[in-house]
């Protein structure tokens, strides 16, 4: 097999994911390992797991990621393995079955779109670090390129927002929130975590058939003293409300599946702030499983196993390495 870039051989595909815990004595540990030297007070911890809580302690993505291999399997010539960031089954202890296995290099699809350090860059440097545990005979692993602009990403959601919309009704594209200073440093202007949202949302809504539109943000975490992405989607509805407007449609434009941020952060935060405002809402779902985004994560694989074609709508730049430095840094931490 043979990639865009030369001949590279692929013995397995990796799906890479951030994780979730599975029970209520998983939380806390999962979130003193999402935060772990972020300085994170342990009262926020409760705070959020509050969250988690109100669904069994259970964060669905897991169970997602569990369905998209299950849809994968049978469409890839390859082995199938899965490994997490932040909960089990963790990428070290993933890559040390794959090297037990005879894996020596494999094409890894992380479930992000986007360019970003927390969407992207982290996922190499945990990369990086799983294979400096797992140390000598560790796979090589392969990231798969951005895909914001992938049909097979577009598509489904530009379905939604059509059978969502009403008369009179703003469409509103949601993504999750960063510092200001991380987005500055994902790359040169245009071609930031913020652009290739704003790039993602403009396809959506030109094939939905939609010209007005807003990109706004949610689930921040930071202290309030750190500036974020603003506005944040609650503050946006009210705004709305003020205007006039009276009916939202809300499409996480920022999300492959419905996972914690959307179904808490959307489905409880944001749809409680609309009733509060008097604002009628509607939430578009994520892509998931749907067919077409399954048939993009083939099409992705056969870009690097076979030279297919790229598919692509937007006119930003994609590609499948990131420079080992000085790529979507964050000013004052080390990256490798």
């Amino acid at each position: 097999m043979v990639s865009q870039n030369g001949p590279v051989t692929y013995d397995a595909f990796l799906l890479l994911s951030f994780g979730g815990p599975e029970g209520p004595d998983d939380v806390i540990p999962f979130l003193e390992n999402v935060t772990r030297g972020r300085g994170v007070p342990p009262e926020r911890l409760v705070e959020v797991a509050e969250h988690y809580r109100h669904f069994g302690g259970v964060s669905p993505i897991n169970g997602q990621c569990r369905a998209l291999l299950a849809a994968l399997e049978p469409r890839l010539d390859l082995p199938v393995y899965w490994g997490n960031r932040n909960w089990h089954p963790m990428l070290a202890d993933t890559l040390k079955k794959m090297r037990g296995d005879g894996v020596r290099r494999a094409l890894a699809f992380v479930t992000s779109p986007f360019g970003g350090y927390s969407s992207c860059r982290q996922y190499w440097d945990d990369i990086a670090a799983a294979r400096h545990l797992v140390g000598d005979g560790a796979p090589e692993i392969d990231k798969i390129r951005h895909y914001h602009d992938h049909p097979g990403f577009i598509e489904p959601f530009a379905e939604g927002v059509r059978a969502a919309m009403t008369p009179g009704a703003r469409l509103v594209f949601t993504a999750h929130s960063i510092p200001t200073t991380m987005d500055a440093h994902s790359g040169p202007a245009g071609h930031r975590y913020t652009g290739q949202l704003t790039e993602a949302a403009g396809l959506v809504a030109d094939a939905a058939g939609v010209t007005d539109w807003d990109l706004v943000w949610q689930s921040r975490s930071g202290p309030p003293s750190v500036p974020w992405l603003e506005p944040d989607v609650n503050d946006h509805l009210a705004a709305l409300a003020k205007e006039g407007l009276t009916a939202v449609v809300a499409a996480p434009i920022g999300f492959i599946s419905d996972h914690l941020e959307v179904i808490w952060d959307l489905d409880n935060e944001a749809a409680a702030t609309a009733a509060e405002v008097g604002i009628d809402w509607r939430r578009v779902p994520t892509p998931g499983v749907d067919p077409r985004f399954v048939d993009m994560v083939v099409e992705l694989v056969a870009e690097r196993v076979a030279g297919a074609p790229r598919r692509k709508l937007g006119e930003l730049p994609v590609w499948d390495a990131c420079p080992a430095v000085g790529c979507c840094t964050i000013p004052g931490r080390t990256h490798k």
